[in-house]
């Protein structure tokens, strides 16, 4: 029994408790309900009203105002005390536990402030445009005012730069007039809602007006003044230039002249009507056809200071590179009676030839060209900067061609030079490797001796041919340059490993009667220098030596360099 009333008193409190934790989430929200509530009241909407009853209303404006005023006491004497019942009952079923009740009266009250409060922001923002509509529209307005007065005292001061857009520019300022006085009327019955508008149609049509008087009088100056100078000193420089000898009929600058005076007339036709977008591209795209007629015509004038100035040294240096080239061949052909040249480098002086044929036929065709004044000196300047491009490029073929029959005979001379130097040092070896203290010679150099000597011979036979074919013989020199220098550079070790061997022999033999296992290795070791094999018998009286007193062999090697024998 004791239990069951334990159980009941902890359900109990539970109940209290749960009871209380959603009394005080209903008292928060309620409070958070009245904070809003009172955000609405003290919105400055009777201050904004205020403000607004002091302008002289008229109109919309008025109608305005009767609306805002009738909205805003609804809300105070009507939705206001109906917010303030409902959260009167949410707070009063709370204090009951009826929850569900409160709920009920917090919503519906939610929604009337958030009803409310969006029509006081809304009213908010129409009164800020209203107020601030008539300083807006002042400021706008003495602006359009100065561009007006300053748009008509060009139009009047510089009637004759408008041409004939000044009639129907006059027009369009006269319709500015009675605007501005329709906007003086509206301000001054305060209706400024429509005198705004009044201001934004006077501002957009400013906008296109005021720059038309300002774009058109310079793009008219461009069409009947600057344009046309231009195309009259084209024509006359034109003019000039073909009396001097130039042909520029392939420019076609005089037809294109033509087309521009059209669309002159055209583009002037459509500023009379107040059309400018049309004549400003067009204009500025005769502007650049401009500038590029004096470039093609300036590229002439230097095409025909480039011909002239290099026409007769070009004639002058192709007779030099034919005469040269042609004694180049002659030279070849004495040079091949003693000297094996490569086909493919023999071909040079007749495809030097050939070519120089090919530009001397070209040469005179520009030649004639320039003196029938039929072409123009743009194509003629490129055709002579080609041909003088290649004349240089077969004078430097052909020099360097000629530079290398005449390096032949030096390279002969060096080639035996060289032979001589290989001859004393192979010589030289066999004499070191005879007169050093050895057994013997071993027959693996014998025979590298032999290749030595066999590739000198070689290269000796090379140099007896006739014709000479020196690429062959350096081919030789270098193979036997290569095989000498091994026979020395093994011969110098050789030597060098004999000595080694008998400096540890004369180290260990204080030791072998003591250590009968080094004096049988360095047996071993005598046996196979005896026999001519020096790498195997160092190997051997070197294990024996340093087996027997490791650190030795490092000693040993250093003494033997400082005594070292001399070549």
């Amino acid at each position: 029994m004791v239990e069951y009333i334990i159980i009941a008193v902890i359900i109990l409190l539970a109940v209290i408790i749960v009871g209380f934790m959603f009394r005080k989430k209903h008292h928060t929200e309620i409070e958070r309900l009245e904070q809003l509530k009172l955000q609405i009241q003290n919105k400055p909407i009777l201050e904004e009203l205020t403000k607004v009853k002091q302008l002289n209303m008229n109109g919309q404006t008025e109608e305005m105002f009767e609306r805002w005023r009738s909205i805003w006491t609804e809300v105070m004497d009507v939705h206001i005390p109906q917010i303030d019942g409902l959260l009167f009952d949410a707070e009063d079923a709370v204090d009951r536990f009826n929850f569900g009740k409160a709920t009920g009266a917090e919503k519906e009250a939610g929604e009337k402030i958030e009803l409310v409060d969006r029509q006081m922001n809304e009213i908010l923002v129409e009164l800020e445009e209203l107020i601030g509509s008539d300083e807006k529209n002042r400021s706008e307005m003495d602006i359009l005012r100065d561009q007006y007065r300053q748009g008509r005292k060009s139009l009047l001061a510089h009637q004759h730069s408008y041409g004939a857009a000044a009639v129907p520019l006059e027009k369009k300022l006269e319709k500015f007039t009675p605007l501005f006085e329709q906007y003086d009327e509206l301000t001054a019955k305060g209706d400024y809602l429509k005198a705004r508008e009044i201001v934004i149609g006077l501002s957009d049509e400013g906008q296109q007006v005021f720059r038309l008087i300002e774009v058109i009088p310079p793009l008219l100056a461009d069409i009947q003044s600057k344009i046309p100078s231009y195309i009259n000193e084209l024509r006359s420089g034109i003019r000039e230039m073909e009396s001097q000898g130039y042909y520029l009929e392939h420019l076609e600058i005089s037809k294109q002249l033509d087309l521009m005076e059209e669309q002159l007339a055209a583009d002037k036709e459509q500023i009379s009507q107040l059309n400018i977008e049309e004549p400003q591209k067009s204009v500025e795209e005769m502007k650049e056809k401009v500038d590029s007629f004096y470039e093609l015509l300036e590229k002439e004038v230097e095409s025909k200071h480039y011909v002239d100035q290099h026409k007769n040294a070009t004639a002058a240096k192709l007779d030099e590179v034919t005469l040269e080239t042609r004694e180049m061949s002659d030279e070849c052909a004495v040079v091949q009676q003693s000297y094996k040249i490569p086909e493919q480098e023999a071909k040079i002086p007749k495809t030097c030839l050939e070519t120089l044929e090919d530009l001397q036929k070209r040469f005179d065709l520009l030649q004639s060209r320039t003196e029938e004044d039929q072409a123009a000196y743009s194509s003629l300047q490129q055709e002579l900067s080609e041909i003088r491009s290649q004349l240089a490029e077969i004078d430097s073929t052909q020099a360097s061609f000629t530079e290398s029959l005449k390096s032949l005979r030096t390279d002969e001379h060096k080639a035996r030079a060289r032979l001589d130097v290989l001859k004393r040092k192979l010589q030289e070896t066999d004499r070191m490797l005879h007169k050093a203290n050895t057994p013997g010679i071993p027959e693996e150099m014998d025979i590298r001796l032999e290749e030595a000597e066999e590739n000198l011979f070689v290269a000796m036979q090379g140099l007896q041919e006739v014709p000479l074919n020196m690429k062959l013989v350096e081919n030789y020199l270098v193979k036997a340059e290569r095989s000498i220098a091994e026979v020395e550079e093994k011969a110098v070790e050789m030597i060098e490993n004999v000595q080694l061997i008998e400096r540890i022999i004369q180290y260990g033999n204080r030791y072998r009667k003591t250590n009968p296992q080094m004096n049988q290795k360095l047996m071993e070791a005598e046996e196979s220098f005896r026999q001519l094999r020096y790498a195997k018998a160092l190997e051997e009286a070197a294990t024996a030596v340093e087996n027997f007193e490791p650190g030795s062999m490092k000693r040993i090697e250093v003494l033997s360099k400082e005594s070292a024998w001399k070549v």
